[in-house]
């Protein structure tokens, strides 16, 4: 039926028509007229066509009107990710993008411009929201506050610039005092230039309470730490141990000494492997991932559960997983010493780190041993001791041939250094350790990003409906801003739009002190990866052909990825597609929650060391220089923020655009990006989650010539005036956008 109204619609000869007109364009009778009505009502939503002033009906694209997804970031400005994955990402200004909050599905209208006789210039799209077709979100945390005649909600998300105005809450369980966390359903907003309006539904407690910073975050991001009974019913029903019904047909890898590589905290383990040579220039390499699709059926209270929540959230304090615990860290969970369920890819490796040859099917194993990156890591610097040990160091050199082919055929190294915040039993930051993506991590990433790219390739060679992992080239004129940045540095830089220019300057950056700086500027020019029922690829990895296979237990994506390669009956493509666009969602929502979660605790930690007499001193990057400050990256904290002109005292600096430096008028010193940094906490502000910083000062030098910067409106969110646009600079624990085939716990 929809099918016949698009049809129609989009025809050579169709002229805007109306619901009678329809009916009889239709050649429908006329008692199909509310039918015909609850179609156009669902199309017009989805964003398809649009009704016009006159009642007539159009498709959308004919008007310039696209449907997609915004998101806004802290300053504003929104970016419109369009239904159709084959037009560009489009850009909303701060002041065209109406009612719409980040992740909501919007109606824009895209600016055409003439162009003349130039056919070939290279720009920006951009455009307004019109309409706002579904809400992400439709309640909010944030904190209550009182003014002369209203109470009003400050939102937690710095990016939603409006206060939301409420009534006195009742009957939510607790009172609500000035100043307390609490979560607001949203009522209509018709207007941005009036506040949104909502009714306090939760009342969550003080800030400061504890238990209240998380809370928060689960609230703000819908995440559920609890399971329907239906779904915990069904997870008890399935049992606790492997059954021997289940091990016929399978093949049987129990004597194989099959080991697992994991965190240290991890509790859930997707994935196995076992090497074994077979010749003088041959290695067989079994990859076992945990068969969850066994137990999960589609359909199922458990499946239904799993798709809505799209993938587990790692906290900074605790894990949202997917599915239940009984079989999350249980039955599907590869632990050692006990039969487990596995899906197979037995890989035939060359001497050079050539795959052959690979083969699918399902498994039985038993796991002879557990271990963690810093055991493997240890192991791998000394004289290896048995079996299992000397087949980690046949694993990790050959690893090491895998990862060089995969370096050589284009694949980027954009790696940083982790960050892993510890929690003391009260909830407060303990330390923060570093974790390096060290020969341990590597050794079993390039095992799952061969058998990722192995069932891709199978997928596509039966044909088979699927989700893929897909990580689109970055936007041309993205490059050409970035390559400028570099040339501006002085540094050689080729045609970016070509692979081997890209690598060919990754490597230079590796070389040089301001490497790491102008290397997160490249993570900023790249998309987000995302799922797709398309193939298209992934830039980051060099992979024509990649998916999600590896982590059934924490990504709904794998789970369906399974079932499609063993099962022979995957889902039809419309609900693919839905189930794409959904978890691609859910990822990004889980990585929001993620970040807030850490910061929550950052902030806090932070905040404390305002009060100290000698507060601690960071290490740290300038990667961006402005007239009024520079910004620095403090990889020990895995956070950016500004250094003011104004907290530097030792001389008046002068900003010289041309080549991007502060340089002091007395001293000469120059301020330049690459240069590094001792830092202290100047200003902690968590409403907007920002951290300022300020150069560590020695002892007794405190300097009278101050820097007074002209004079620049103070940011008030609430406000019309805003502060010089800070750049979206990513911090640690988020900057890998297209390394999702990274196993974070």
């Amino acid at each position: 039926m929809e099918d016949q109204v698009l049809k129609l619609l989009g025809r050579a000869d169709y002229i805007p028509a109306n619901v009678p007109e329809l009916l009889r364009l239709l050649r429908w009778s006329p008692d199909r007229q509310q039918e015909l009505q609850r179609w156009l009502r669902g199309l017009e939503q989805s964003g398809q066509i649009t009704r016009t002033k006159g009642n007539r009906y159009i498709p959308s694209r004919e008007a310039d009107l696209i449907p997609g997804r915004i998101q806004i970031n802290r300053q504003g400005k929104g970016f419109l990710q369009p239904d159709d994955a084959e037009l560009k990402e489009i850009m909303i200004p701060e002041n065209a993008t109406g009612t719409a909050l980040p992740g909501d599905r919007v109606l824009v209208r895209r600016e055409v411009r003439a162009r003349g006789l130039r056919t070939d210039r290279v720009g920006q799209e951009t455009g307004s929201v019109i309409r706002v077709l579904e809400r992400k979100r439709t309640q909010i945390v944030g904190t209550l506050q009182r003014g002369r005649e209203v109470l009003y909600v400050i939102p937690d998300d710095p990016r939603m610039t409006h206060d939301v105005y409420v009534s006195q809450p009742r009957d939510v369980g607790r009172p609500a005092r000035v100043g307390d966390k609490v979560v607001v359903e949203l009522q209509e907003w018709k207007s941005r230039h009036i506040n949104p309006e909502g009714e306090i539904i939760e009342v969550l407690g003080a800030p400061d309470e504890e238990g209240v910073d998380m809370l928060s975050v689960l609230r703000q991001y819908n995440l559920s730490l609890h399971f329907p009974k239906n779904v915990l019913a069904e997870a008890r029903a399935i049992g606790t141990t492997v059954q021997a019904s289940e091990i016929v047909g399978r093949e049987d890898c129990r004597r194989h000494p099959v080991v697992t590589i994991d965190p240290d905290d991890a509790k859930d383990f997707d994935d196995a492997i076992c090497l074994r040579r077979i010749s003088h220039e041959h290695w067989k390499l079994w990859v076992h991932i945990a068969d969850v699709s066994h137990y999960v059926r589609p359909g199922s209270a458990l499946d239904v559960e799993a798709r809505k929540r799209g993938n587990s959230t790692y906290l900074v304090d605790r894990v949202v997983p997917m599915l239940p615990e009984a079989l999350s860290n249980e039955l599907c969970s590869l632990k050692p010493n006990v039969d487990r369920l596995t899906k197979c890819v037995e890989f035939l490796v060359a001497n050079d780190g050539r795959v052959l040859g690979a083969k699918f099917y399902p498994a039985v194993i038993h796991s002879q041993r557990r271990f963690t990156y810093k055991e493997v890591f240890a192991i791998l610097q000394r004289e290896p001791a048995g079996e299992i040990e000397r087949m980690l160091h046949d694993a990790h050199e050959l690893a090491q041939k895998i990862r060089r082919l995969r370096f050589k055929a284009g694949s980027l190294a954009l790696d940083f250094p982790e960050t892993k915040i510890r929690l003391d039993e009260q909830g407060r930051v303990l330390r923060i350790e570093k974790i390096e993506n060290d020969v341990s991590h590597q050794l079993i990433e390039e095992y799952m990003l061969l058998a990722n790219e192995a069932v891709a390739a199978q997928l596509m060679s039966l044909n088979q409906k699927a989700i893929y992992r897909v990580h689109e080239e970055p936007d041309e004129r993205r490059l050409n801003e970035f390559r400028e940045d570099v040339l501006s540095h002085h540094i050689p830089c080729g045609n970016l739009t070509k692979r081997p220019e890209v690598s060919k300057l990754l490597q230079k950056l590796d070389t040089i002190p301001i490497g790491a700086a102008l290397k997160i500027g490249f993570l900023r020019s790249m998309m987000r990866a995302r799922y797709d029922v398309k193939p298209l690829g992934h830039y980051g990895l060099s992979k024509s052909k990649y998916t999600h296979f590896t982590s059934p237990i924490r990504r709904y994506a794998d789970l369906v990825v399974h079932r499609a390669l063993f099962e022979k009956s995957p889902a039809p493509a419309p609900s693919l597609k839905e189930t794409a666009e959904h978890i691609s969602d859910t990822e990004r929502n889980s990585a929001d929650a993620e970040r807030d979660s850490k910061d929550v605790k950052m902030y806090a930690f932070l905040k404390a060391q305002l009060q100290m007499a000698k507060p601690p001193v960071y290490p740290a990057l300038v990667i961006d220089v402005r007239n009024f400050g520079f910004f620095v990256d403090v990889t020990g904290l895995a956070m950016s923020g500004l250094v003011h002109l104004s907290s530097v005292t030792d001389d008046f600096y002068e900003f010289n655009e041309a080549r991007g430096e502060l340089t002091g008028r007395r001293n000469r010193r120059v301020i330049r990006l690459g240069d590094k940094v001792q830092v202290q906490i100047a200003k902690v502000d968590s409403s907007k989650k920002q951290v300022d910083f300020r150069l560590a000062r020695e002892e007794g030098r405190e300097r009278e010539n101050r820097y007074r910067p002209p004079a620049r409106p103070q940011n008030s969110a609430r406000g019309s005036q805003s502060q010089p646009a800070r750049p979206q600079i990513p911090s640690s624990h988020s900057r890998s956008k297209f390394s999702a085939h990274r196993r974070p716990r």
